[in-house]
């Protein structure tokens, strides 16, 4: 095998593709990056750990063809650090020698035939804006559990009902719920997956910016998969297996009632009076006609406490949130205004977007988070 490719063409697949590589892989072999050169000066790259593959096509001048196993993490850190001219890259025996200008690395390999057979992409599903895809995934995995021990709550929800996908996920404290359109490869499409956050968060983040990005599902075939594939690159997870807890009953029907906030001075402000909440200790904010008073602290501890403009609509009301989640779910969403919508103080209290003062407030994007009970 011998081949040339270009400095930062040969980074960013290495790195992109050795993101997915278990830190401690079962066997050597999953470490590894396999590199297959074809006739036709196409370079593959491909890893996988038996539950995410990614696979990536670059262009190369290919002078003998062939496939090596080398370190995927080694390999990205040297292709990073080499000067910006061309890379040659030739087996050698039992090792591959990296050549860049004046720099030469020589690599171990790793026997080919112990490499795992990479899954195939899923069949075509539906194709989504780039954007829309990575803006979803970002509001919605703020509220995915991080917890292991709750592999379901790990998960994204993922519903397709012909054009509309709706994305769930939630840690039982809070739920974020999005819902976007998407261009279904058949119109009809029905279909239900639960996709680990960190594989879709990752997916979104390397493929969104490549303009659409193809997404297929496999259910029901013996393996369950999901897979995305963009501008030259691609990558499958296995599914999470089980039944996702019946969320979507949780948000309320109606809300007596709700108010109305500066998105951003309320981030900032929740931001400045947390500084004085110790840990795992609340915020409380108070709504009345015209403002809400945002404080933290109490007793003998220091203390904070802010006034906003707020706009209420029925009765007065106090609630109490954990601060990183009240910011995780402020940071989540993109309009000017929040509305607030309450049932009751101790019950879960509904974030939603609007873009000016008076206007509705959109349904697109959901946040619901329980509020810590007080003593008043």
């Amino acid at each position: 095998m011998k081949f040339r490719v270009e400095r930062d063409v040969l980074a960013e697949a290495v790195t992109w593709i050795a993101r997915s590589l278990p830190t401690r892989p079962p066997v050597p072999v999953l470490a590894g990056v396999r590199i297959e050169a074809a006739t036709d000066g196409t370079l593959r790259l491909a890893s996988f750990d038996y539950e995410v593959s990614a696979r990536s096509e670059i262009p190369a001048d290919v002078s003998e063809p062939g496939t090596v196993l080398v370190s995927g993490r080694l390999l990205a850190e040297i292709s990073r650090a080499l000067p910006n001219k061309p890379v040659d890259v030739q087996l050698d025996g039992t090792k591959v020698s990296v050549t860049c200008g004046a720099s030469r690395f020589t690599l171990l390999t790793m026997p080919v035939d112990d490499y795992p057979q990479l899954p195939a992409m899923p069949a075509l599903t539906g194709t989504v804006d780039g954007d829309e895809l990575t803006k979803a995934v970002a509001q919605v995995t703020v509220a995915a559990s991080r917890d292991d021990t709750l592999p379901l709550l790990t998960g994204v929800r993922v519903e397709i009902e012909g054009e509309k996908v709706t994305l769930l996920a939630t840690d039982r404290y809070r739920l974020a719920l999005r819902e976007m359109t998407w261009r279904p490869a058949t119109p009809d499409v029905s279909q239900v997956a639960l996709v680990r956050a960190r594989t879709l968060s990752d997916a979104a983040k390397s493929l969104g910016a490549s303009g659409s990005v193809n997404v297929g599902l496999a259910t029901g075939q013996g393996v369950d998969l999901i897979g995305f594939e963009a501008a030259g690159r691609h990558t499958t997870s296995l599914l999470v297996d089980g039944d996702y807890p019946a969320v979507r009953r949780l948000f309320p029907d109606e809300s007596p009632i709700h108010a109305v906030v500066n998105t951003q001075l309320l981030a900032d402000a929740a931001k400045r009076v947390a500084l004085v909440a110790e840990r795992n200790t609340p915020i409380r904010l108070t709504f009345s006609d015209g403002q809400v008073v945002l404080d933290a602290g109490q007793g003998d501890d220091a203390q904070a406490s802010e006034a906003l403009e707020a706009t209420l609509v029925g009765d007065d009301i106090a609630v109490a949130f954990n601060p990183q989640f009240l910011l995780d779910g402020l940071g989540a969403l993109t309009t000017s205004f929040v509305r607030l919508s309450f049932t009751h103080p101790n019950k879960p209290v509904e974030f939603t977007g609007q873009e000016s003062l008076e206007g509705e407030d959109l349904k697109e994007y959901r946040y619901l988070l329980v509020p810590i009970r007080f003593a008043s």
